[in-house]
């Protein structure tokens, strides 16, 4: 049992992004509105704001290494995930440090493209994902573009998605949730495939607004917080899907783009 008046520790190992809107500053603002204590391995640096990234500079894999001792040897991480990884050698690097340190639970978001258009991981990286990162998962969060590339195939429908998520799911991550926020209609379905259970749809309003950036990374740290506070998958899941609900629609208006998320505006899971 979590002491109530103690965060329990995560990591996050993502890019960092200078605009705050994305990245490890989304996820550290979600873990800490989902009362969890956020470390980090920074994986790389971009030159980002809300119009777009206007450059990315991936972390040398030496500081990589030296970035995950520093904090496992002082924090009791109880929950890990991955944001963007840039390229084959930071991927392969990650999945070389999550293996040594024996991280459990192990959240992978697959970040590829930018919502400004940028590429966040070459074709080479999106390979070892594949083959090197997925096996050492407990859940992989792709949304639709992500899920498409990972599965091979075109993702049209609700059934597209069912099929997606089962083809991902043989990849070696026993649970997958193929996000449909870039679907279609005024409702957006989750299709959620747990391990050796049947899968199940969560569904959310869509909220008209161009004040989405970092969704991706937001609810995949939000989950990642749960887990650390030690909910079951499903729960820890269900939890995130609702801070998403809670603050989407509270988007705060800043820069000339894609504006951030207002992190703060929910910090009560029972919501």
């Amino acid at each position: 049992m979590i002491d109530p008046n103690q965060y329990p520790t995560a990591l996050t190992i993502a890019g960092s992004d200078s605009g705050g809107g994305a990245g490890m500053q989304a996820d550290i603002k979600t873990m800490q509105a989902c009362k969890t204590y956020s470390t980090v391995v920074v994986a790389g640096l971009t030159a980002q704001n809300t119009l777009g990234v206007q450059g990315a500079y991936p972390t040398d894999l030496a500081v990589i290494d030296q970035q995950f001792a520093s904090v496992m040897a002082d924090f009791d991480v109880r929950a890990a995930k991955t944001g963007a990884l840039f390229d084959e050698a930071r991927v392969l690097q990650v999945a070389k440090n999550i293996r040594h340190y024996q991280q459990k639970s192990f959240v992978v978001d697959p970040v590829m493209v930018a919502k400004g258009g940028a590429t966040l991981l070459d074709p080479a990286g999106i390979a070892a994902l594949k083959n090197h990162l997925l096996p050492l998962a407990t859940l992989v969060t792709p949304n639709l573009p992500e899920a498409e590339l990972l599965a091979d195939m075109k993702i049209s429908n609700r059934d597209d998605m069912v099929t997606a998520g089962q083809k991902i799911q043989a990849l070696g991550v026993p649970n997958v949730i193929v996000k449909g926020g870039h679907g279609a209609g005024p409702v957006i379905y989750d299709y959620v495939l747990l391990e050796n259970e049947e899968g199940f749809w969560l569904e959310g309003q869509k909220v008209e607004t161009s004040s989405k950036h970092g969704t991706g990374d937001t609810l995949s740290a939000a989950i990642t917080s749960f887990l650390a506070q030690g909910d079951s998958l499903r729960e820890a899941i269900e939890k995130g899907h609702r801070y998403m609900n809670a603050i989407i629609g509270h988007p705060l208006v800043i820069g000339h783009g894609h504006g951030p998320l207002n992190h703060g505006q929910w910090s009560n899971p029972e919501d």
